[in-house]
Parts: structure tokens; C-alpha cells; sequence
């Protein structure tokens, strides 16, 4: 028996299983973004808000309006982010800010809605630096690890640095945190504020190395992908990706049929980036992620290190 179905059911039947191979292709990590959102946001409302820390970024710029005015930080925080999000549109296309946008606007949520709780903690404030450093590291982490951020900064740093390469993103981030923290000592009136800052931009950035990278910054992954369209491919990596690849001729076992098979080293948050490119142009595209315990060489730890 042959069963035919009208055009527009097969349409539509095209569209259901696109929408469930997006749900499960996607779905863990959007719950992973909401689970980092929400840690983040917990590191604001009850450590570094209520002590008057801002560690730097347009969290730390939202904190301070707060403190003076009274307004909403995750609210303030969504609205300076939106001409951000615009820039980072241009720059980097629509679809790369999909996820920075979603994990924003979690964010704020989560910020806006925690605060209505009135449960902060009062009592020292390095312990307060610590561990609104330690929740906003492990927060951020989570969001990274999955491909997303959290703007501001990042998208500034992440843009200067296509115009200006020989500036280093972290470089970038530093100076602007810098520049936001000198601020809170103003604002506060107090240079211990902005020290407390420092302390929790410190533990952050451990955390943040710890959840991405793991106890070792060496790791990262191996993406082995297998392709009928290699130069398409390879193209798309080191081009809009900035990721280094190495092509390898290959024909398939069974087809016959020529391939190339394409080696890419990646962080582990770039993983991501680099397997949407990959399948966006060749959505028939075979890919095995690996987790690489050690990788040397450029980008990456320098070969004397293993010597």
C-alpha cells in the first residue's frame, strides 16, 4: 500500500518535525541558560546588591542607578542592553544574538522577581564579595558553556575587537569593568565599595574558568565533521567563526561518494557557535564532539608547557 499525503500536510508534517528536532537539539540548553540566569540573578539579589557591590558591567552600572534612584536593575539592565543588541545585530547577525538576548532578558527576570523576596544578606561584606562572586561565576559559566551571554561588556568587547584585533576581548572587559568599578567608589563614597568589587570580579572570573574550561584551561573540544560540502564548511568556520580548521580528504565506506573531513579545536563555549555554523550549511553534516583534555599550540596553551 502507498500512502500519499496533500502538499500541504506534507508541508506541515515538514514543519512538526523540524520543530522537534529543534526542541531536542536545543532544549538542554536552554534549560542549562535558565539554571545559569537564575544563579546569576541570585549573586545580585542577596550578595552584591544589598551591599552596595557592583562588579563592574551593565549589571554593576544597574546596580548604581539603583542605589541613587531606586530603579529596577534587572529592568535597567534590559533597557541599556537593547542599543547593545542592535550594534551586536549588525555586527554579528541576528542569529548570533538569539541566545545573548534570551539570556538577558532571563536575567532581568530573574533579578526583578527575586528582589520582590526582601531575603539579603547583611552581615560582612567580604563574605558578600565572595560569594556573589562565586554564584555569579558559576551563573555566567552556565550561560557561556551554552553558547549564550549576558551582553553588555561582552558585546562591546566581542565588536571593538573585530575593528580592533589587536586588542584581546579580555583586555576590553577588563577596561570597561575597570571603568565601572572606579565609578561605584564615587557613587557609594566609599573606595572600600569598589575594593569589595574587585574581590568579586576576581572570584567570578575563577568560576566562570571552572564551569567552561574545567580544572585545567588546556581543555576544550575536537569537533571531527564530516561533510560533502568541505570547502563550504571550512569557509564558514574560519571566516564568520574566526576558528582554525584542518581538511582531510576522505570517501565514504559504504557510498563511496568523496568527502572531506574537517578537524577544529574549539573552547568549550564555542563549541556551539561553530556546530550551528556547520549545520547551517550542511545540514547532512556528520559531527562527533570530543572532549579534548589537552590541546597546545595557537589559541590555546603555548607547546612549552609540555615540554
Amino acid at each position: 500500500m502507498i500512502l500519499t499525503y496533500p502538499v500541504k500536510e506534507c508541508d506541515e508534517m515538514k514543519l512538526t518535525d523540524r520543530a522537534r528536532s529543534f526542541f531536542r537539539d536545543h532544549a538542554a540548553d536552554y534549560l542549562v541558560m535558565i539554571l545559569g540566569a537564575a544563579v546569576y540573578a541570585l549573586s545580585v539579589d542577596f550578595f552584591t546588591a544589598p551591599n552596595n557591590i557592583a562588579p563592574g558591567g551593565v549589571t554593576g552600572i544597574s546596580t548604581m542607578l539603583n542605589y541613587l534612584f531606586f530603579l529596577p536593575i534587572g529592568g535597567v539592565s534590559l533597557i541599556l542592553n537593547i542599543p547593545l543588541f542592535i550594534w551586536g545585530a549588525v555586527e554579528n547577525g541576528a542569529r548570533f544574538m538569539l541566545r545573548t538576548m534570551i539570556a538577558v532578558a532571563l536575567v532581568s527576570v530573574f533579578i526583578d522577581t527575586f528582589s520582590l523576596l526582601g531575603i539579603a544578606y547583611s552581615g560582612d561584606k567580604i563574605i558578600a564579595s565572595i560569594f556573589g562572586g562565586i554564584l555569579s561565576g558559576t551563573g555566567l559559566g552556565l550561560i557561556f558553556l551554552r553558547g549564550g551571554s549576558t551582553g553588555g561588556t561582552d558585546i562591546i568587547a566581542r565588536n571593538l575587537n573585530r575593528r580592533l584585533p589587536y586588542i584581546s576581548i579580555g583586555s576590553i572587559v577588563l577596561i570597561s569593568d575597570a571603568v565601572v568599578v572606579a565609578f561605584s567608589a564615587i557613587v557609594y563614597g566609599s573606595i572600600e565599595n569598589a575594593l569589595y568589587a574587585v574581590i568579586a570580579i576576581f572570584t567570578s572570573s575563577k568560576l566562570i574558568d571552572a564551569v567552561v574550561f574545567g580544572l585545567s584551561r588546556d581543555n576544550g573540544k575536537l569537533l571531527i565533521i564530516i561533510t560533502s560540502k568541505p570547502d563550504a564548511v571550512s569557509d564558514i568556520i574560519t571566516g564568520r567563526e574566526d576558528r582554525g580548521v584542518t581538511l582531510i580528504s576522505a570517501k565514504g565506506g559504504y557510498t563511496k561518494s568523496d568527502l572531506g573531513v574537517i578537524l577544529c579545536a574549539v573552547r568549550p563555549h564555542d563549541a556551539y557557535r561553530v556546530r550551528s555554523a556547520v549545520t547551517e550549511t550542511d545540514d547532512k553534516a556528520f559531527i562527533i564532539t570530543a572532549t579534548a583534555t589537552a590541546i597546545s599550540g595557537n589559541g590555546f596553551s603555548n607547546l612549552s608547557t609540555f615540554s
